[in-house]
């Protein structure tokens, strides 16, 4: 058995005593995990166990309709308190956290820790997030929902900015 074949079935074995909802990826030695949030319902991690490294990437939110520079100062600033992780956008500008790891460093604590770590970079700054890169939208559509007589239950955490 190689490290990568260990790696793989030790987080096989972290994700099954967790009770964590996942399935093969596209690529090889991937792991597309979903993990239940507070504040952002679900995060999806893609975990690649690779012939040398453990990657991460995790979606955390799409690119911020308005207040860009704040918006990515603000996840800039929480890099410095990430764990082994960071922020990263894509071409499109939506946001990711992700990682690189050696697999030789890859245990059951790791990954638990690893886990821990991409939910709380994901779940905790959400409501932040939205509220400084989708504020006007938010609004618009808090207004469009009263008007209709729709439900704003989603939008409740926000009231305070919204009503």
């Amino acid at each position: 058995m190689s490290l990568r074949d260990d790696v793989a079935a030790v987080l096989e074995g972290v994700l099954a005593d967790n009770e964590l909802e996942w399935e093969a990826g596209v690529n090889d030695g991937e792991y597309v995990v979903t993990l239940p949030g507070e504040k952002k319902l679900k995060t999806v991690t893609s975990l690649t166990v690779g012939e040398n490294d453990l990657i991460t990437a995790a979606f955390v939110i799409r690119q911020p309709d308005e207040n860009h520079l704040d918006f990515y100062t603000f996840l800039l600033r929480r890099n410095l308190k990430l764990p082994g992780l960071a922020y990263s956008i894509d071409s499109s500008g939506d946001v990711y956290v992700g990682g690189r790891v050696p697999l030789a460093a890859v245990d059951e604590t790791y990954l638990d820790k690893l886990l821990g770590a991409v939910l709380r970079a994901a779940d905790e700054p959400f409501n932040d997030l939205l509220v400084l890169g989708f504020l006007t939208s938010m609004k618009k559509e808090w207004e469009w929902r009263i008007s209709r007589g729709e439900s704003t239950r989603n939008l409740e955490a926000f009231k305070h900015l919204l009503a």
